[in-house]
């Protein structure tokens, strides 16, 4: 698959599941990833879902104007851009 078209598919999800089912978003996390929120680093998958779940609004939309993807690292690995 196009690396930009891979891109553009799990941006797509990614803001879907975060829009209407935040839990969903736990499966997209390692125990090694990384969220900056704010200043605050959260590490792994339950603590960042718990952190995007403990938000205080139930409901969001994002409008995605850009999505930009690059290689990066050894594993096939993607750095995405969003705004």
């Amino acid at each position: 698959m196009d690396p930009d078209a891979l891109a553009k598919a799990f941006v797509e999800h990614y803001y879907t599941t975060f829009d209407t089912n935040r839990p969903g978003l736990a499966n997209l996390y390692q125990e090694g990833s990384m969220l900056t929120f704010e200043g605050q680093k959260i590490q792994g998958s339950q603590n960042i879902v718990a952190k995007l779940t403990s938000l205080p609004f139930q409901q969001c939309h994002h409008a995605i104007t850009t999505v930009d993807c690059q290689p990066s690292g050894v594993n096939a690995g993607m750095l995405v851009f969003v705004s």
